[in-house]
């Protein structure tokens, strides 16, 4: 395993840090909440190198990922041996501003870089260097190995759709939703409230096989409409009651359900009791999951989790605008029975 970081955004710590320890093991790494350096990183090992860039492309609340440079190297004598590799790079301090900065240790490492062979390039490096202080006061150097494209989720909004709707997952939070679910590449994933699609396409682009049901014939068909815009396409989706629908094969078993239920849109739920609605609809996929597979929920705050005999793992909110707080609970199977972790 290749030990490193990811630096993650503070919108929502908490939840950052589960969604990189969620990827990570969903690549055939390993994470570990908490912060070894007061810097807004999580701990993390991944298999080869090639892990970094993969592992990067599915994080939506996380920055980069970093490795620490020569094994924990004085960061002077680090750079200047990294330097003699000749390549140009960039040197900042990790969570502070580049402009005005009055922090010499970024100038200091690149004058040791240059003084290795080394070129500095602060438009377009083909290295980036952050330095990073403990709250013991202990300097390291970290490279960055992969940069979390930030502008992927906004490309993914709503108003760029074919089939809108004012209520839906933000692209970006229905991203942190699959990979608290641990979706991997063929892995069937099911939304029994399906709604506009963007949970499973989320899981599509992350190469799942796809299944949802809607009671709503027009979701249905509008949700095909926005799989198709990034060029996906269910395996199978239901129209009619989740507690009830059937896909063609009955005896189908998935490794994730993610949903974000119908609470408080009465519309949507055909005049049933919305909590009622999804304990009832959770309990039968929750007992349609493979060991091992996870159930990742969305609700309001303040709502109970659904009761279907299972604790949940975590719960956990963020505020999606200024009036809607919504939180992400994560179930976990871990053998034939549904025992939870």
């Amino acid at each position: 395993m290749i030990p490193g970081f990811v630096e993650v955004s503070q919108e929502s710590r908490a939840l950052a840090e589960a969604e990189v320890v969620s990827a990570a093991e969903t690549v055939g790494g390993e994470g570990h909440p908490g912060d070894p350096w007061n810097a807004g990183l999580v701990s993390v090992a991944v298999p080869q190198s090639s892990d970094w860039a993969l592992l990067a492309s599915r994080v939506a609340l996380g920055r980069r990922c970093l490795v620490l440079v020569r094994g924990g190297e004085e960061p002077i004598s680090a750079a200047k041996r990294e330097g003699t590799v000749g390549r140009s790079a960039r040197f900042r301090r990790l969570g502070r501003p580049s402009g005005g900065d009055v922090d010499v240790g970024p100038r200091e490492c690149g004058r040791a870089y240059k003084e290795g062979g080394g070129r500095i390039d602060l438009e377009t490096p083909q290295r980036r260097f952050w330095l990073v202080r403990g709250s013991d006061g202990r300097e390291a150097l970290l490279e960055e190995t992969a940069e979390v494209d930030r502008t992927a989720a906004a490309r993914r909004r709503m108003p760029l759709l074919p089939f809108q709707r004012p209520v839906s997952l933000p692209p970006k939070l229905a991203r942190v939703a699959v990979n608290l679910a641990r979706v991997r590449t063929g892995d069937r994933v099911v939304d029994p409230f399906l709604g506009t699609g963007a949970l499973l396409a989320e899981a599509g682009l992350m190469g799942a096989r796809l299944y949802g049901i809607d009671r709503d014939p027009g979701m249905v068909r509008g949700a095909i409409r926005n799989l198709a815009h990034y060029g996906l396409e269910a395996e199978e989706l239901g129209v009619g009651d989740a507690r009830s629908v059937e896909f063609e094969d009955r005896d189908l078993r998935f490794s994730a359900v993610v949903t974000d239920p119908p609470y408080g849109r009465s519309s949507t739920t055909g005049g049933s009791d919305a909590a009622e609605l999804v304990a009832e609809a959770m309990t039968r996929w929750w007992d349609r999951l493979e060991p091992g597979g996870r159930l990742s929920l969305v609700v309001p705050q303040g709502r109970e989790p659904p009761s279907f005999g299972v604790v949940p793992r975590f719960r956990l909110p963020v505020r999606v605008h200024r009036s809607l707080t919504r939180e992400f609970l994560l179930f976990e199977r871990t053998g034939a029975s549904g025992t939870p972790r």
